[in-house]
């Protein structure tokens, strides 16, 4: 875990810096106290990240489960009382993982995850861009178009032209021209810049901007653009921060339906990052579904019984771990230990930070998930992975996560229906002679994402030093989804020493650099994948 920690040091300090104003502002748009969204993100880090088997995975509050919890909260009569139904979530989900549902995970076709990326990129974009002006808008950690003030994400907007701070606006130019500087250039001229990130040093110089303007007029940066963590007085005040669940209304069928409620909705969640993240991941690492499930629940039992929200999987966090260059699960783990560390020793300190800087932050993370580049490639893939992918941005930029997942997901079903007819299972057969294995893959007619789990088992069990033959004669449709788990399969290929022949219409390859590159190509002759 400690072989890159010069890489995941200071993506600790990004993810950080990230993921205080989420926890502060998702525990407002929840209704509950501000300190249960630290407290979320404190165990997402380091409990979490400590059993999760997730390379580049962060965990905390999560803004899909804002408008639950808040409604639950006045459903159940208190905070104290909708803790219970965080703790017996967390216990569902640990049911989950024992049951292994976590193959659900892999039901996903790649294009509705790029676009769930793609569309939480361009959501953190629209939220962040009154914050990033100085609009005081408290609906910009609210991930959901129709927002719990009665607005929606585009009717923010327009509120900005009247509501522009000078002070706020400036310190966020400053501050994403700099990132943005230090992402093209800088970053390319030493490696002291990749050493210190980009973010740390905004924020720092945020915090020098908030104290030398504090007395001008025109400039200084009211407390109602900051970020805003509670100051104890002493050691005994923060220590009644802890809210403790009241095991009294556990008998109670609200507080059970609740409890499904979040393990069902954090569950989905997580899975979803999970396989986000794992693309976003460039060293092609898979997370072990059912064990991210079990490491939830433990993560959302404890986080009830000390007063937290619950916890999923956050890709907002985790793409800007992968961003920063976390390597490890180290990476996740300090972010915790800095949360927790900061909120007791540096309270002050951190209240001096302008919402306006870590909105540029968050400027920059949205707009690398949601690259103009991106449209252009999955348009170029065809209709059958363009489809759902614009139906999977749109659906969670005009209703929310889970409803335009949803969308995708049926769309993408409905075209896997329109094209694949037949039985798309494939065959192992293994030849142990001349004594090293010999295996050879057999695909179908047709292979789609539904085989996605199944692949990845019989890739991911292959023993080292093996040579595997995959025979494509018969097969006639091979599904992206299918194409990139291949692709993914050199990296580790690499590793175990496993050769690899592949054998088509097309002819033979021995030990390919690129499937995609193989599929893309134009066949050598009129026999070929159709």
């Amino acid at each position: 875990m400690f072989k890159y920690i010069k890489n995941d040091i200071p993506a600790s300090i990004v993810v950080f810096f990230v993921a205080l104003p989420l926890c502060l502002g998702i525990a407002l748009a929840s209704g509950a106290p501000l300190f249960s969204g630290l407290i979320a993100g404190i165990i997402g880090g380091i409990v979490v990240g400590s059993i999760s088997g997730s390379k580049v995975g962060v965990s905390g509050p999560a803004a899909g489960l804002a408008a639950i919890v808040l409604t639950a909260i006045a459903t159940l009569g208190g905070y104290e009382n909708f803790l219970v139904a965080v703790v017996l979530g967390g216990a569902i989900q640990l049911l989950f993982g024992i049951l292994k549902a976590g193959v659900i995970g892999y039901y996903f076709p790649s294009s509705v995850i790029k676009g769930m990326l793609t569309g939480i990129g361009i959501i953190i974009i629209l939220k962040q861009i009154p914050n990033f002006f100085g609009y005081d808008e408290a609906s910009a950690w609210d991930l959901e178009f129709f927002e719990i003030d009665g607005g929606n994400t585009f009717s923010e907007l327009f509120q900005i032209i009247n509501n522009i701070h000078p002070g706020a606006a400036l310190i966020g130019i400053i501050s994403l021209s700099l990132l943005i500087l230090w992402d093209k250039v800088l970053i390319k001229k030493s490696k002291l810049f990749q050493l210190i990130q980009g973010p740390f040093v905004v924020v720092v110089i945020g915090i020098i901007f908030y104290i030398v303007t504090e007395s001008n007029g025109l400039l200084s940066i009211g407390k109602s653009h900051m970020v805003s963590v509670p100051i104890p007085d002493n050691a005994s005040d923060f220590f009644k921060q802890f809210s403790f669940p009241n095991f009294t209304v556990i008998t109670r069928v609200d507080v059970w339906v609740t409890a499904f409620t979040i393990a069902l909705v954090a569950s989905l969640e997580t899975l979803l990052c999970v396989e986000a993240s794992d693309k976003l991941d460039p060293d092609k690492n898979v997370t072990p579904t059912n064990r991210e499930l079990l490491a939830q629940g433990t993560g959302n039992m404890i986080s009830g019984f000390i007063g937290g929200l619950p916890i999923t999987q956050v890709i907002v966090r985790s793409s800007a771990n992968v961003q920063s260059r976390g390597k490890s699960k180290l990476s996740t783990i300090l972010h915790g230990f800095l949360l927790l560390i900061s909120v007791i020793l540096i309270p002050k300190l951190l209240n001096k930070i302008p919402l306006s800087v870590l909105a540029a932050i968050l400027l920059v993370v949205g707009y690398k998930l949601a690259k103009p580049s991106l449209f252009k490639k999955m348009y170029n893939l065809g209709w059958k992975q363009w489809a759902p992918f614009i139906v999977t941005v749109v659906g969670i930029v005009f209703t929310d996560l889970l409803f335009g997942i949803g969308l995708g997901l049926l769309v993408g079903i409905v075209v896997i229906l329109l094209k694949s007819y037949q039985n798309s299972h494939f065959l192992h057969i293994e030849d142990k002679s001349n004594g090293k294995h010999k295996i050879k893959m057999t695909l179908a007619e047709e292979v789609t994402f539904f085989n996605k789990g199944a692949i990845l088992k019989e890739l991911d069990s292959l023993p080292r030093d093996t040579y595997l033959e995959i025979d494509l004669i018969k097969t006639r449709y091979l599904d992206h989804d299918i194409i990139e788990i291949l692709e993914d399969f050199l990296f580790k290929a690499q590793e175990r020493n496993i050769d690899i022949k592949l054998v088509s219409k097309r002819g033979v390859v021995e030990n390919p650099s690129s499937f995609i590159r193989f599929f893309n190509e134009k066949p050598k002759s009129k026999l070929s994948l159709s």
